[in-house]
């Protein structure tokens, strides 16, 4: 693939997220004369007028490629390094541009939470990938980026202070400001409506070890039900992201080779505080879940406003628990909303990431964190507006 035209195509451009992913490397990459990036969508009269909504270049480069036209998405994919896609429902719309990809040769990188369909394309595809060389790397948004990396960092903290990696961590929400993506309400909807045609795909959504084919390790915190908790100080909640990153953690750790360990425990939960309001609040936490991905729920291809997206941010908790109890600490922060202003560069940046600075990561299905790891954090420090820090 050194010989393709171009380094990144933004597929699905016209849409809400893709076309901040085009307006952010539009404007955080505008002098760097080395990156060469294009636009694709089904619709050539809207591709010019987001080319010129975003003031991106009169001559960026615009492709008409379709979901339902598997030659039009080869084509495609054979003219770059890699595409960027944020056409989901990916169980919907994504499979054929992965296949593409796979027998291309071609780096993927999407959105990804939809962990039945995830496994599916595992099992289907991997030994194609590592033939052709393509590199297919899921969930590289809020889910799971800002997760396994927070895990990452707080494991190397805990090799620092412990002498050893941490076999408990747990991964907290502080504060998250922001809509749900209407794309994150639209995967979750149609992974309801595919376990309810077919009822053996529940036991898929209900392991923790989904993305960890050949590998169960212990018993998990189900994390569905409110909880106080004594070493935190705090009451918490379910947290609805849960599903999908810490099956994403899980995967990373077998990937680099269970650093973490065989007997690695993960769980995810927003904390709200202590005492009777905490309480309350987390009682009001799980209340909210339920609406997410209801009637009111946002539809694919709407979002929150500039100003939303600049208000939003995300602050999140790790905590790493060593066997005699001693705990290390660490933050992850992001500075915008997360499932579109935050999302829109991480997606952008893990694709950079893999092209200039992990170029010799093999070929196969990957998670952003086990892929490029300590590289991928200083990238998203520099450019993306996260921070990552061990906390006293």
């Amino acid at each position: 693939m050194s010989s393709a035209k171009f380094d990144i195509v933004v597929y699905g451009a016209t849409g809400f997220t893709g076309q901040l992913v085009a307006e952010y490397l539009t404007r955080h990459y505008k002098s760097d004369k080395t990156l060469k990036w294009a636009m694709a969508g089904r619709s050539l009269g809207k591709l010019k007028s987001v080319r010129d909504a975003i003031g991106a270049p009169g001559n960026t480069q615009l492709i008409v490629a379709d979901a339902s036209d598997a030659a039009s998405l080869k084509a495609m994919a054979e003219q770059t390094m890699s595409v960027i896609t944020t056409v989901g429902p990916y169980q919907l719309y994504g499979e054929e541009l992965l296949a593409a990809c796979v027998a291309t040769g071609t780096d993927y990188f999407d959105l990804c939470g939809e962990p039945i369909w995830m496994r599916q394309m595992i099992d289907k595809y991997e030994a194609a990938a590592k033939e052709s060389g393509a590199r297919i790397v899921f969930s590289c948004g809020f889910d799971s980026v800002p997760f396994e990396l927070g895990t990452f960092f707080v494991q190397e903290e805990a090799k620092r202070v412990f002498g050893a990696p941490a076999s408990r961590v747990k991964g907290r929400v502080r504060d998250m400001r922001g809509t749900l993506s209407g794309g994150t309400a639209a995967s979750a909807k149609a992974t309801f409506d595919a376990v309810a045609k077919d009822i053996s795909l529940i036991a898929i959504l209900n392991d923790p070890f989904a993305l960890t084919p050949g590998f169960s390790g212990p018993k998990q915190p189900k994390g569905n039900r409110s909880l106080l908790e004594e070493d935190l100080q705090s009451w918490a909640a379910p947290f609805m992201m849960a599903l999908i990153n810490t099956r994403n953690v899980h995967r990373s750790n077998m990937l680099m080779g269970f650093p973490y360990g065989q007997d690695f425990v993960y769980d995810e939960m927003v904390l709200t505080g202590p005492g009777e309001k905490g309480e309350a609040n987390a009682k009001r936490v799980m209340a909210a879940n339920a609406e997410k991905t209801g009637p009111s729920a946002p539809k694919p291809g709407e979002g929150p406003s500039k100003e939303e997206r600049e208000n939003g941010l995300f602050n999140l908790l790790y905590v790493a628990i060593a066997p005699d109890g001693r705990m290390v600490r660490a933050g992850v922060t992001g500075d915008r909303d997360p499932g579109y202003g935050s999302t829109s560069k991480m997606i952008s940046e893990c694709a950079i990431c893999m092209l200039r600075d992990v170029t010799d990561v093999a070929a196969g299905f990957w998670t952003p964190g086990a892929a490029m790891q300590d590289k991928l954090i200083k990238r998203l420090r520099d450019n993306a507006g996260l921070t990552f820090a061990v906390e006293a």
